[in-house]
């Protein structure tokens, strides 16, 4: 049997997943690392910590009996998108810690970009807007805050990557500094069209070019990984974690769409070849490339989604499990009928549609017998009002009518969340029988880069789990949306854009 390994490095954990050749999941190793807060709104890891997270989740699966069934043909990395990296070309150690796609530290430079005119070129030739979520000023940042990091830069001393760099520098022994056109589509330094490096964002940032990492397909022989039982393991994919989830649940086909619903939100539909107009806020993104090919992405950003829920659970300390949060809902539905508990979880500003960086959480509608029980419901149901939101801009931006949406990510096992999220859209929701879209994307990816799957071969590989179908009526999808509404005009600043 041919095994495919996937390295998924998110926003707070680490994983190490196996597949074989037919796409079946067989095992998955993971462990969570140490989030750092150094002050309000900046958000970092430490990377030595992410790597010895990453190689011990691996060393776990390689130990096990599902790996030493059949034979480790290749491997795949998939990432936590936007956060920056910049290490030592010579002795391989960090100048910094990695900042994380969440941090805030750079609004105040993203606000002197917009004000200096250039937020229409960043647009037209990155798909971007000028908002901290992107790499571009986090590395600037560091290149300004380091002791002689912007001098050694310029020499060609360090090196700038997204997670996957840092991850594929390491793997390969410090002999490739590569990134996928997916990722480096994140960095707010990358062109989409041309796929290239972009000297008038470059310039525009202060970032200099020596410090970049090379662009390959996301379907690429980036190296080899030398394991010590297995041999020579050619890393044959590369993608970040909502391209990697798009592939992964099959959307091949320009107009089909997925949402995963992890840390944040993001949703992704397929574009093809067309890199659409976006008059919504919505982003332009490289999906993947392979053969030659460009696949591109229109995307909508929710910043704080299952964050929030972790709020709940670690902030406030009224949910003890995540996991009993559906049933929680669902009790409170079921006694009270519709809540007037509106929860707005800006804890990292706003993304799409309305890209306020200054906008922050709020809670609305409580009254004397608003309990525990309605925030929990309300807060689960903020993940679905701004996927709402992106899809409703999706809609608009492309001129398709969706029918369905794919789902993935942790909490779309949340049973109450996709009944509410298919009753607010009008649209069924469909989850795959296995939920591991990210891990799978680069997986299969691998497969069809080593030829040993086509794509139709890979398509049929994806198996449904569960259809949620949608169970209320306009009327009351209409009032539950105006809700939502009044309570995100409310935390608005009107910096947006």
């Amino acid at each position: 049997m041919k095994l495919i390994i996937s390295l998924d490095l998110g926003t707070t954990s680490a994983r190490a997943v196996l597949f074989n050749e037919d796409g079946e999941c067989l095992a998955i190793v993971q462990k969570e690392f140490t989030q750092i807060f150094p002050e309000p709104g900046w958000v970092e890891h430490d990377p030595v910590e992410l790597l010895e997270v990453q190689m011990e989740v691996l060393e776990e699966l390689l130990k096990m009996e599902e790996a030493r069934s059949g034979e480790i043909v290749g491997m795949g990395i998939t990432n936590q998108r936007e956060t920056v990296v910049v290490w030592d070309r010579a002795t391989g150690e960090p100048v910094y810690n990695a900042i994380v796609w969440q941090d805030k530290r750079t609004v105040e430079a993203c606000q002197e970009l917009r004000a200096s005119g250039l937020s229409d070129y960043c647009k037209q030739v990155t798909g971007l807007v000028i908002d901290p979520y992107f790499s571009g000023t986090k590395v600037a940042w560091v290149l300004d805050n380091v002791d002689g990091a912007r001098e050694r830069a310029e020499r060609g001393e360090l090196c700038f990557g997204t997670v996957d760099s840092w991850l594929l520098w390491n793997l390969t022994g410090g002999k490739v500094h590569a990134t996928d056109v997916s990722n480096a589509s994140r960095t707010l330094m990358f062109n989409i069209r041309s796929l290239e490096w972009d000297e008038g964002m470059l310039r525009a940032l202060n970032v200099p070019a020596a410090l970049l990492p090379e662009v390959k397909e996301s379907g690429s022989v980036f190296g080899e990984y030398e394991s010590r039982d297995f041999g020579s393991v050619p890393i044959a994919a590369i993608m970040g974690d909502q391209q990697s989830a798009l592939f992964g649940q099959t959307c091949f086909t320009p107009g089909t769409v997925k949402n995963t619903y992890g840390t944040g939100c993001f949703m992704l539909m397929n574009t093809g070849s067309a890199i659409p107009d976006t008059p919504s806020g919505l982003l332009n993104t490289i999906a993947w490339q392979v053969g030659g090919k460009v696949v591109y992405a229109l995307e909508g950003s929710v910043f704080v989604a299952g964050a929030a829920l972790q709020w709940l659970r670690d902030g406030l300390e009224i949910l003890e499990d995540i996991g009993k949060s559906s049933k929680i809902a669902a009790r409170h539905a079921e006694s009270n009928g519709d809540s007037s508990v509106v929860v707005v979880p800006a804890f990292s500003g706003l993304g799409t549609p309305y890209w306020d960086m200054n906008a922050r959480g709020a809670v609305f509608g409580l009254t004397h017998d608003s309990s525990r029980e309605a925030l929990i419901r309300a807060t689960l149901e903020s993940l679905a009002f701004q996927s709402m939101d992106v899809l409703q801009a999706m809609q608009e931006d492309s001129d398709i009518s969706l029918f369905t949406l794919q789902v993935d990510g942790g909490a779309s096992a949340n049973e109450y969340l996709m009944q509410f999220q298919s009753d607010l859209l009008g649209v069924a929701i469909e989850r795959p029988a296995v939920v591991e879209s990210t891990a799978a994307g680069v997986a299969f990816m691998a497969t069809h880069v080593l030829g040993l799957r086509s794509l139709p071969e890979i398509k049929c590989m994806r198996e449904v789990g569960k259809v949620f179908m949608p169970e209320k009526n306009v009327e009351w999808r209409e009032r539950r949306a105006a809700l939502w509404s009044d309570a995100v005009g409310r935390v608005r600043t009107g910096t947006d854009k």
